[in-house]
């Protein structure tokens, strides 16, 4: 795995701390213990919106909690009963039922706006709002009280 150094993007930024500190996590051989389940995409579905879908197969909407607490959207999902509901015995099992909890760190700005379990799979709809005091505004430049002209005197 490739290391990428970001100290030279801290010399140029400012405020991005977390952003960098959160990319040299993210590239750690250890990262949660190579969580890799759900399997899940993240899409952008407009200029501010996106979507999370996870594969939850075998999991009823009952089964899952989703939360949002500052800046982390977690999503939760735990089954009570493992059983296939018709007494018969498992010879092997291949969908995976096991509980999970996957955590997302959402920007600044960002909600969630629902979310909807259909065919197996968990979509999650976000939207990115800026409130208008932090939206970039131009500046007019004042011509500075009137034209000052220099006229040169005769010798």
């Amino acid at each position: 795995m490739r290391h990428v150094d970001f100290s030279p993007l801290y010399r140029s930024t400012v405020g991005f701390d977390r952003l960098f500190t959160m990319l040299d996590s993210l590239a750690q051989p250890d990262n949660g213990g190579g969580q890799s389940y759900p399997p899940y995409n993240i899409e952008r579905t407009g200029e501010d919106a996106y979507r999370i879908s996870m594969a939850v197969a075998g999991f009823s909407d009952k089964d899952i909690a989703i939360e949002a607490h500052r800046n982390v959207l977690s999503v939760k999902g735990e089954r009570s009963d493992e059983s296939n509901g018709e007494g018969g015995e498992v010879l092997y099992r291949g969908i995976a039922a096991r509980s999970f909890e996957r955590r997302f760190q959402l920007a600044d700005h960002v909600e969630v706006l629902g979310a909807e379990l259909k065919n197996g799979l968990l979509h999650i709809d976000l939207k990115r709002t800026v409130p208008e005091e932090l939206k970039p505004r131009k500046i007019e430049i004042a011509n500075g009280g009137g034209s000052k002209q220099i006229e040169a005197k005769a010798a």
